[in-house]
């Protein structure tokens, strides 16, 4: 079985955001399930964009919709065990901004899980992707 490998951009970490695994989080194998994992790192990549003064719902006038997610598990986290999310944003593409979370474990620093999700921002109206818009890219550039 072929195996999703990402590799974090480590220089491109724009925030650091604590969680803590929550009761709720817990799947049938008594550990992080993956749709608790898919909404802890929606909660840190909000965080990351706030402190750039940014908001998911309106980057230069436009929202933005996920293009695609992929995630490595690399560690099983339990509750109430304490996280770190490392949100890293690199330069963004033409009409996309790729955003990596590396999902720390705060007891032993162990990676639990490393994501890459691609983020579009589309016209309102005609739910077409747009370019990135100016200001956008020179928020997230202040952040490196």
């Amino acid at each position: 079985m072929d195996r999703v490998r990402l590799s974090f951009p480590a220089d491109d970490v724009v925030h650091r955001h604590p969680l803590t695994v929550r009761i709720t989080d817990m799947n049938y194998g008594r550990h992080l399930g993956h749709d608790a994992l898919v909404s802890l790192l929606h909660e840190a990549r909000v965080a990351a964009l706030a402190s750039r003064d940014l908001r998911e719902w309106d980057l230069g006038g436009y929202p933005c919709v996920a293009a695609d997610l992929a995630v490595q598990y690399q560690a099983e986290t339990r509750w109430p065990d304490a996280l770190v999310v490392e949100t890293a944003i690199p330069a963004p593409g033409r009409k996309a901004i790729g955003v990596y979370h590396r999902i720390l474990r705060e007891a032993d620093d162990a990676t639990v899980a490393t994501a890459r999700i691609n983020l579009m921002l589309v016209d309102p109206q005609s739910g077409r992707p747009v370019v990135i818009p100016a200001g956008v890219r020179e928020a997230l550039a202040g952040a490196s």
